[in-house]
């Protein structure tokens, strides 16, 4: 299996949109998301992803085919911290899950952008924070803990660490 994190291209932009009605459809199984009039879900700052410098999309492919896609940006959507980067939304198609891709897509992404990291997860979903507890254990070789905070009225886990810059 040949997995690639791919820089998303302004003209793909439509082919993330396409694939992030997916990940809000897995998404509202957990969270409070209305469909629009027009039937999709949308991403209100879907577009600032080619317009700020501070934020990074991918595409996720395996074997050439799509399989998910990454959204990274910097500043805390907590803390307020600036310079920390933030998985803003993280999503592998479901016939891609429980098959490494999501453990080694995370880890290419934090060797590509070093620095401290915050990945956030909803209490309410079990099986991503399992997921992102083994994964950020597995490339930071520690045993890792999230913090518990509130957000927006909701109960959320934090996972903090550093991505090393790698020679």
């Amino acid at each position: 299996m040949h997995i690639e994190v791919v820089p998303t291209a302004p003209d793909e932009q439509g082919i993330l949109a396409n694939l992030l009605e997916l990940y809000a459809h897995d998404f509202s199984e957990f969270h409070e998301i209305e469909l629009g009039v027009d039937g999709r879900f949308g991403y209100k700052n879907l577009a600032l992803y080619w317009h700020e410098p501070r934020r990074h999309p991918f595409l996720i492919k395996v074997d050439g085919k799509l399989a998910g896609f990454v959204l990274v940006k910097r500043g805390s959507e907590l803390s307020n911290n600036e310079i920390v980067w933030d998985m803003a939304e993280f999503f592998v198609v479901r016939g891609y899950r429980r098959r490494g891709v999501g453990t080694f897509v995370a880890h290419e992404v934090w060797k590509h952008l070093p620095g401290q990291w915050e990945v956030r997860v909803m209490e309410s979903n079990d099986l991503a924070r399992r997921f992102w507890e083994g994964t950020i254990s597995a490339f930071t070789g520690e045993a890792i803990q999230a913090r518990s905070v509130e957000n927006g009225g909701k109960p959320w886990r934090v996972f903090e660490f550093e991505s090393k810059l790698v020679p």
